[in-house]
């Protein structure tokens, strides 16, 4: 996943953790296309939810990285679109597991809750982590 374009979005209480996210981007060479929002200034996370769900629905970006203050917000809007499959993650075994059984395009981080740090090793651990497909194919066929 991680030689394709990632889209990333958050709102103003994810924004400062966007911003190492996209440092973390550019120092792994991965090319990403960022959503907003630009500043830490009052927003609505759909504003920018919306459009990454739609560019990972149509194949613009081949996956996403959500960001908002508990992750919550971002990860439900995300998911009301068809094709995306938003996990929200707070630790690197949820990360594992929303790629290896859920085959999730989209991986959801809550920037209130967890450091740059945290963030790097479960953004490394999604990428890393193939689908396994299988049993859990038929799960997700269900969705």
């Amino acid at each position: 996943m991680a030689n394709k374009i990632i889209g990333v979005a958050s709102d103003h209480a994810g924004f400062p953790l966007k911003q190492y996210v996209l440092q973390y981007l550019e120092e792994k060479g991965i090319e990403y296309k960022d959503y907003g929002t630009y500043s830490d200034r009052s927003c609505d996370y759909p504003d920018f939810a919306h459009p990454l769900a739609e560019d990972i629905e149509s194949g613009v970006v081949s996956c996403g990285i959500g960001i908002c203050g508990s992750g919550e917000g971002m990860a439900m809007t995300l998911n009301k679109h068809h094709g995306v499959r938003a996990g929200l993650v707070w630790n690197v075994e949820v990360a594992h597991l929303i790629r290896q059984h859920n085959n999730a395009n989209c991986i959801v981080l809550p920037g209130r809750f967890i450091t740059n740090r945290e963030a790097a090793v479960m953004l490394d651990e999604f990428f890393k982590t193939p689908f396994e497909a299988g049993r859990h194919q038929l799960r997700i066929d269900k969705m």
